[in-house]
C-alpha cells in the first residue's frame, strides 16, 4: 500500500460505524496523520455512528440541521478551528450541496494554496438550489473521488476533467482472508436456501419478499432464513405467519456467529437499501440480489454475479428468484464470481488505493 507524505483532513456530516474501518486503513498510509471531522446523524435518523476511531484522528463536529426533506440542509460548527488546529496538506469533503459550510473550507485551503478533493455519490438534481450550489462546489474542486463509474460520468458531464475524477467503489469490507467456499452440487435435502441478513426495517422491504416468495408453487418455495433485529421485526413475523410461515427469523447474530447462516445458503437477497451483510455474502461465495439504492451498487452486482432489482415489486423479486434458482450449476459460477469481485475489486485495499492516488495526485 502506498504511503502519502502528508497530514490530510477529510470532512463527513456523519461517521457511520462501517466506514469506521476504512479511515483507519486510511489512516496508515498517510504518514503524518488523518484526521475526520464528523457530526451526529439528525435525532430521527436511523444510523449507527462509531464512537471512536483506532487509529485516524477523530475530531467531532456539531451539525446544525436545517429542515427536512428535500429542503435539508446542515452547517457544521467548528470546521474552521479544526482545519486551524490540525492544519492539513489536502482536504477530502463530501460533494454534498446540502452542507453549507463547503465554502468556508475550500477558501480556507486555496487561500493557502492547499488542495481540495471532494468525494461523493454523483450530482444531484432533486432540489434545484442544492444542485446549483453543488456545480459551483464541483468548479473549484481540485480532483474528485466517484463511488462508481455511474458517478464519475456525472461529474464529468458536470465539467470536471475526465483525469481529475477517481473512482473509488464503495467498499465496507477487507478483502477476504479465506478461501472461496466449496458449495455442494445439489441444494440440501433438495430445497434451496435464501438468505437475509441486516437489520429489519421498512427500508429493507423484507415484507416484499416474503410476498413474493409466497407467490411461488408450493414445490418451488425455498427455505428462507431472516438474520436481524429492530423496529420492524414484530410486523414482519406476523406477515410471515401468515403468507409464508417457512420463514424462520433467526434474531441479531455478529461475528463468528453470522458463520453457518452464509454456509448454510445458496443465495442472499437485500431487496431494499443498504446493507454491510451484501459484501459479506460476496466474501462467502454467495451471489446476490440486491435492490438499485444509490447507484453504488452497480460497482458490485453485476449480471455474471447476481441480480439488481430493476423496481421494488413483489412481482419482478418473484420472477428473478425463479430465475436464479432455476439453474444450480450457474448459481454455483456466479457465487465464485462474488467472491472474485470483492477480493480483486471491491474492498478497503483497493478503496484507500484509489484515495492515494487521487491525493498523491493533487500534492505533486
Amino acid at each position: 500500500m502506498s504511503i502519502i507524505p502528508a497530514r490530510v483532513g477529510l470532512q463527513q456530516r456523519i461517521l457511520p460505524e462501517y466506514r469506521a474501518e476504512f479511515f483507519d486503513v486510511l489512516a496508515t498510509s498517510c504518514l503524518q496523520g488523518l484526521s475526520v471531522f464528523a457530526g451526529n446523524p439528525c435525532p430521527d435518523e436511523p444510523v449507527e455512528t462509531a464512537r471512536t476511531l483506532s487509529i485516524a484522528h477523530y475530531q467531532r463536529a456539531v451539525n446544525l440541521h436545517i429542515l427536512r426533506g428535500k429542503a435539508y440542509f446542515y452547517y457544521q460548527l467548528g470546521l474552521l478551528i479544526w482545519l486551524a488546529r490540525w492544519q492539513p496538506q489536502a482536504l477530502v469533503i463530501e460533494t454534498n450541496p446540502r452542507n453549507l459550510s463547503n465554502w468556508l473550507a475550500i477558501n480556507w485551503m486555496h487561500h493557502r494554496h492547499r488542495p481540495v478533493i471532494g468525494w461523493g455519490l454523483g450530482v444531484s438534481s432533486s432540489n434545484p438550489l442544492a444542485s446549483w450550489i453543488q456545480h459551483r462546489i464541483l468548479n473549484r474542486l481540485d480532483a474528485v473521488i466517484a463511488y462508481s463509474n455511474t458517478a464519475k460520468q456525472q461529474y464529468i458531464d458536470a465539467g470536471i476533467r475526465p483525469e481529475r475524477v477517481f473512482v473509488a467503489a464503495n467498499a465496507v469490507t477487507r478483502r477476504p482472508s479465506n478461501q472461496p467456499l466449496e458449495r455442494p452440487a445439489e441444494f440440501k435435502d433438495g430445497i434451496p436456501t435464501l438468505l437475509f441478513v441486516g437489520r429489519l426495517q421498512p427500508r429493507k422491504r423484507v415484507d416484499v419478499l416474503l410476498q413474493a416468495l409466497a407467490v411461488l408453487p408450493t414445490a418451488e418455495q425455498p427455505n428462507l432464513v431472516i438474520v436481524g433485529d429492530g423496529p420492524d421485526r414484530s410486523r414482519l413475523e406476523q406477515l410471515a405467519w401468515s403468507i409464508y410461515p417457512k420463514a424462520v427469523f433467526a434474531g441479531a447474530k455478529y461475528g463468528t456467529e453470522l458463520e453457518p447462516y452464509y454456509q448454510d445458503a445458496d443465495l442472499f437477497v437485500l431487496p431494499g437499501t443498504g446493507g454491510l451483510a451484501v459484501q459479506q455474502a460476496m466474501a462467502h461465495t454467495l451471489p446476490v440480489i440486491v435492490g438499485e439504492a444509490d447507484g453504488t451498487q452497480s460497482e458490485l452486482v453485476r449480471s455474471e454475479n447476481g441480480w439488481m432489482l430493476p423496481d421494488p415489486t413483489p412481482q419482478t423479486l418473484t420472477r428473478i428468484i425463479q430465475d436464479a434458482l432455476s439453474d444450480l450449476s450457474r448459481l454455483r459460477r456466479m457465487g465464485l464470481a462474488s467472491y472474485r469481485i470483492v477480493s480483486e475489486e471491491v474492498n478497503i485495499e483497493s478503496m484507500v488505493d484509489t484515495f492515494v492516488r487521487a491525493l498523491r495526485a493533487v500534492l505533486r
